[in-house]
């Protein structure tokens, strides 16, 4: 299977992390969080990173508790990756994303300047996440793996 650009999401309340990945090498980049009210992202901020990006297919971090189980947050997780596969009709792949706002948080801290990095910039926290999901993607085999998906014609696994 030829890799292809690919948009992750972490989906929040009041941002959503985005970041940028190419399969086919592996390459991940956190961009940025697009600011949302009440889980739905500002039309103009998520137009140009799609229109920018062009992505052949979508990842959005799936919330779980930790043992597994859904919470509210997984049911508006699916509806926004939905709303998008219907939106720029593209397929969406749901990534389990638990402890992955933990380990951006750790990441900024450890590398990216501290305390004071995690406090200035809360976007930076959440496009960190993003990557985070998309590199756990790729790590467990990107569209070769078993994560759900749907697709916009209908299919979904």
């Amino acid at each position: 299977m030829t890799g292809g650009r690919v948009l992750a999401f972490d989906f929040g309340l009041n941002h959503i992390g985005v970041a940028v990945g190419n399969e086919s090498i592996g390459s991940v980049q956190a961009l940025t969080a697009i600011k949302a009210q009440n889980g739905i992202p500002n039309e103009q901020q998520m137009e140009a990173v799609f229109k920018e990006w062009q992505p052949d297919y979508i990842v959005v971090g799936f919330p779980l508790n930790m043992d597994g189980s859904s919470e509210l947050m997984t049911n508006r997780a699916r509806k926004f990756g939905h709303r998008l596969m219907s939106k720029y009709r593209i397929r969406v792949y749901f990534k389990d994303e638990r402890l992955s706002s933990v380990e951006a948080k750790d990441e900024i801290f450890h590398h990216q300047g501290g305390y004071r990095a995690l406090v200035k910039n809360k976007g930076k926290i959440d496009a960190t996440a993003a990557k985070i999901i998309l590199e756990s993607f790729f790590d467990v085999g990107g569209r070769n793996s078993d994560c759900d998906f749907s697709d916009p014609i209908g299919k979904q696994a």
